[in-house]
């Protein structure tokens, strides 16, 4: 299967119609439909902006790698990392010790339900 019948693919697995898949990633449905029928050459922004619009897996865009959608934890790990670079590096230090804090505050919680429950 190739890239553009990958595109249609993903559309149609969202019940999309092409006018709709074209305006959510601000393109004209007219070239979602050469996209589709492979007149149009489809470029790494186009990738990008259809992985990022609805949560494609890149891998699976490109050659049919893996699974056609990332897992919501893809998403969410993705997200806090791009956030996370955007902070600077103090602000990264206290991000990390609230995060371990957080930790082990969810270990202690399992830890006394492990006990109340034996």
């Amino acid at each position: 299967m190739s890239i553009h019948e990958r595109i249609r693919e993903i559309r149609q697995a969202l019940g999309l119609s092409q006018a709709k898949f074209a305006k959510d990633i601000s393109i004209s449905s007219g070239y979602v439909a050469g996209l589709e029928l492979g007149n149009r050459k489809v470029n790494d922004r186009m990738i990008k902006l259809i992985c990022t619009q609805y949560n494609v897996n890149e891998a699976w865009l490109r050659d049919g790698t893996g699974e056609m959608f990332r897992s919501a934890s893809d998403s969410r790990l993705e997200r806090i990392i791009a956030l996370f670079q955007q902070l600077e590096p103090a602000f990264q230090d206290y991000v990390l010790e609230q995060t371990d804090r957080l930790l082990a505050l969810q270990n202690r919680r399992a830890q006394e339900d492990r006990t109340q429950n034996n």
